[in-house]
């Protein structure tokens, strides 16, 4: 089950929808209910609170007027070698120089108000 401090994607017949941070989650009277506090992640900032079964929170299809939903669990990426440059002799591309010129800012003031 989501836990407070996940963030969640929510989806909108199968289209996303916003992203949302779970802030709060107490348990109703009615067993396997539960009250969620979401923070969506958009601005402006608000919150809204919902009452969803268990298997909703974890991911199953609800609806909401009508409209199905699905709560989805967000993951951030494991990094790869693949994505990170490299250089596999770096010493065979030494830096090249540049021939420009270095301005000196109080210098060029003092030439342009004599």
């Amino acid at each position: 089950m989501a836990r407070e401090n996940d963030v969640v994607l929510i989806k909108m017949e199968d289209s996303p929808l916003s992203f949302a941070r779970v802030e709060k989650i107490t348990p109703d009277t009615k067993k396997d209910w539960y009250h969620i506090k979401l923070l969506l992640l958009q601005l402006p900032l608000q919150t809204v609170n919902w009452i969803l079964k268990e298997d909703y929170i974890n991911g199953e299809e609800f609806h909401m007027g009508g409209k199905p939903m699905i709560l989805e669990p967000v993951v951030c990426p494991e990094e790869t070698q693949d994505l990170l440059p490299s250089d596999p002799n770096p010493e065979e591309h030494p830096p090249q120089k540049e021939n420009g010129n270095l301005v000196s800012f109080a210098e060029f003031k003092k030439t342009r108000n004599p």
